[in-house]
Order: C-alpha cells, then sequence, then structure tokens
C-alpha cells in the first residue's frame, strides 16, 4: 500500500512540475514567436530590421 501511495505522490508532483514549466514557457515562446512574425513582415514588406524596429530605408 505504500508503494501505491508513493506513486501517487510522485504523479501528482510530476504534474505540478509539467504545469509549472508550461507557465514559464508559454510566454517565451509567444514572445519569440511575434518578434519572428514582426521581423518578417518587415522584412517582406522592404524595410530592414534594426535595434528591434523596421526601417523602410533611405528610399522609402
Amino acid at each position: 500500500m505504500k508503494e501505491a501511495s508513493g506513486e501517487a505522490n510522485l504523479t501528482v508532483v510530476t504534474i505540478i512540475l509539467i504545469g509549472v514549466i508550461v507557465a514559464v514557457v508559454t510566454p517565451l515562446i509567444t514572445s519569440l514567436m511575434n518578434n519572428t512574425k514582426e521581423r518578417t513582415e518587415c522584412l517582406n514588406n522592404g524595410g530592414t530590421w534594426d535595434n528591434g524596429q523596421c526601417s523602410k530605408g533611405a528610399g522609402a
């Protein structure tokens, strides 16, 4: 019976750790995806990406 209780506790700890990892990683991935989207849209529109901002260049 003690073994089953230990396994149940380990399962609960594992589920909690997975939840914490997901809660921390999700905002990071969302931020990376948004930055990549902005950079790609800038380059596709003929701009250049400098210091975190899109600049259209001298000809625009």
